[in-house]
């Protein structure tokens, strides 16, 4: 009997130690699982990390100079069309907010060319600019224009009040060009003279009023926008804008509804003996916001070629004789990033 019991007791002091070194075991197996888990947690963090470091120092040096400079420098361009409401203006040309001060700036910047343009030897004797008068075409081999008329490709559009000189748009639509004239003071809907139609169409600067039952709109005004949409016309090589101090808002437009960028060539005659068309404010505020819509057409890459000031206007700016100064400039700009397509 003794010896059983003992056999016994020394059988469940085996049994107990095994359990107590199957639990030890037990215990460190999790804690080793433990460890194991947190270690690849960590690792599998630290490889993301590296894998998106090394994907956007992939596209920083992907990334064309522009975009990389617009992070600390005001961009010019936007990949994505941002709709504006309003012009930036420029800062006063003194702290007095003098007309003087005002007028001297923007005479000297519509007074001062930024480019040269070289007529090419293969440009017809026609296209000097003794044949006609104030309106000048840049004509220059860095630019498309006179590419454009030797092959026929080129299209024109003329925006007037009232045909008082309509000799360019003659010539180019002699030379072959396709060239649109709008003006409401036109007989017919739509003529067709060669290679110059004739269009009953006012162009404007604002939309329709809502308020207003579309029975009453006049059917011929619609912005330049809708025009070129309406036509199917993605650019345009030569814009003539001659509107009777219609041309400050007409500007602004072109510029908010970003079209210019379709076009490569802008003649613009300025008046400037008053203020224009639904353009408000005081005397210098007026000549600010006038330099102000120039300078957006340089941070839109237009260059001033061509300025003439017509001595037969009299000499009013703003209602008063201020240098001697014309009442009418004529001004050529030239989009120096324009691309022709098709």
């Amino acid at each position: 009997m003794r010896l059983q019991c003992t056999y016994r007791k020394r059988m469940n002091k085996c049994f107990l130690l095994r359990v107590s070194l199957l639990l030890s075991l037990l215990c460190v197996c999790a804690h080793v699982y433990v460890e194991l888990k947190g270690l690849c947690l960590t690792a599998a963090v630290r490889l993301q990390k590296q894998t998106l470091n090394r994907r956007h120092q992939k596209a920083i040096t992907r990334a064309p100079l522009a975009d990389v400079a617009s992070t600390c420098c005001r961009p010019l361009k936007h990949h994505r069309r941002i709709r504006r409401w309003k012009i930036d203006l420029e800062p006063w040309a003194a702290e007095t907010h003098d007309l003087q001060e005002e007028a001297d700036r923007f005479l000297r910047y519509i007074s001062t060319p930024q480019v040269s343009c070289e007529r090419p030897a293969s440009a017809p004797p026609v296209f000097d600019r003794e044949e006609h008068g104030s309106w000048v075409l840049c004509l220059d081999h860095r630019f498309s224009l006179a590419e454009r008329i030797a092959s026929k490709h080129c299209r024109v559009y003329s925006l007037r009040l009232g045909v008082e000189d309509d000799g360019l748009e003659r010539l180019l639509a002699g030379s072959g060009c396709e060239v649109h004239c709008f003006d409401p003071s036109i007989r017919g809907a739509h003529l067709q003279d060669a290679h110059m139609w004739l269009h009953r169409l006012s162009v404007d600067w604002r939309d329709p009023n809502p308020a207003v039952p579309a029975q009453r709109l006049h059917s011929g005004t619609k912005k330049l926008a809708a025009i070129l949409n309406d036509f199917g016309h993605r650019q345009v090589d030569v814009l003539k804008v001659d509107l009777e101090s219609a041309e400050w808002k007409i500007l602004e437009n072109l510029i908010l509804e970003q079209v210019l960028d379709s076009i490569g060539l802008l003649l613009l005659e300025l008046h400037l003996h008053w203020a224009g068309f639904e353009v408000g404010g005081d005397e210098p505020s007026v000549v600010r916001y006038w330099f102000s819509l120039l300078r957006e057409l340089e941070r839109a890459h237009f260059r001033l070629y061509h300025s003439y000031s017509d001595p037969t206007k009299p000499r009013l700016f703003l209602h008063r004789n201020l240098r001697n100064t014309s009442s009418s400039f004529v001004l050529g700009w030239v989009n120096t990033q324009f691309v022709p397509q098709g």
